[in-house]
Order: structure tokens, then C-alpha cells, then sequence
């Protein structure tokens, strides 16, 4: 798995969001933490207040490689089979990127509100399971 993805096992919205994307991927490409897990995210070097700009994605091969909020939505969209063709089409249609990012901040900022509170943190199917990153890679 070449990615890791760090979203919030609270959040109603984000655990099935990333239950459709284990569904969409099968492990082919994505491992997650959860942002509870202060074990798995200390490995890469992000903190809980890191967490709260949003959705996190790493790049394994090259740790120091990474998006947040909005941007990792992109980016996990462009790695999944023809994916590419909407973000591109997204990114391109002119103010339709700025509002997107609008309104993914609303949404993060009032998730729970929006969305619910999981009683018990979200467990992926696919959890990190190769040796740590070196967050100074």
C-alpha cells in the first residue's frame, strides 16, 4: 500500500467515506489511521492539531510528501481508476475549485454537528501495517 490516510474515526461523514473508499480500493493502495491513533500518527510526525485542518495523505515511498483538507480528497480521487478525469475537469472549471475548498473547510469545521459523533473510533479494514516511516524522510 503506497499511501496512508489520516481522517477522523469519530466523524460519522469521514468513517463512511472511508469505508466506501476501502470498498472502491480493496487495499490496492491505501492503508489509514485514524486520527485517535496517537501511536500511528506520532510515527509520521503529525499531532492531533495537525489533524484538525482535515483528511491527511501520505505518500509511504516519500513521508514528507503530503496533503491535507481539500487537497487530499483530489489526490485520492487522481490515484483511483479514472479518477483523474473528474479532478481534472473539477480543477479546471473555472471557480468551481474555490468553492469545493469552501466548502470542505464548513464541512470539517461542523462535522460532528453536520454529520454525528461515533460512540467508539472507526477501525479500518486496511490499518497501517508496514514498519514506520521516517518522518524526516
Amino acid at each position: 500500500m503506497k499511501y496512508t490516510v489520516i481522517y477522523d474515526g469519530q466523524c460519522n461523514l469521514c468513517s463512511n467515506l472511508v469505508q466506501l473508499l476501502e470498498k472502491l480500493d480493496q487495499g490496492e493502495r491505501f492503508q489509514y489511521v485514524s486520527m485517535q491513533d496517537e501511536v500511528g500518527l506520532a510515527e509520521f510526525g503529525v499531532t492531533s492539531q495537525d489533524c484538525e485542518m482535515g483528511i491527511i495523505l501520505i505518500d509511504n515511498t516519500r513521508p514528507s510528501r503530503r496533503w491535507q483538507g481539500s487537497d487530499a480528497v483530489e489526490e485520492i480521487g487522481q490515484l483511483l481508476p479514472v479518477g483523474n478525469v473528474f479532478v481534472a475537469a473539477y480543477r479546471n472549471l473555472p471557480g468551481v475549485k474555490w468553492m469545493g475548498d469552501r466548502v470542505y473547510e464548513q464541512v470539517r469545521d461542523n462535522r460532528y454537528a453536520l454529520f454525528g459523533k461515533r460512540a467508539t473510533t472507526y477501525q479500518s479494514a486496511y490499518p497501517r501495517s508496514c514498519p514506520p516511516c521516517n518522518p524526516s524522510s
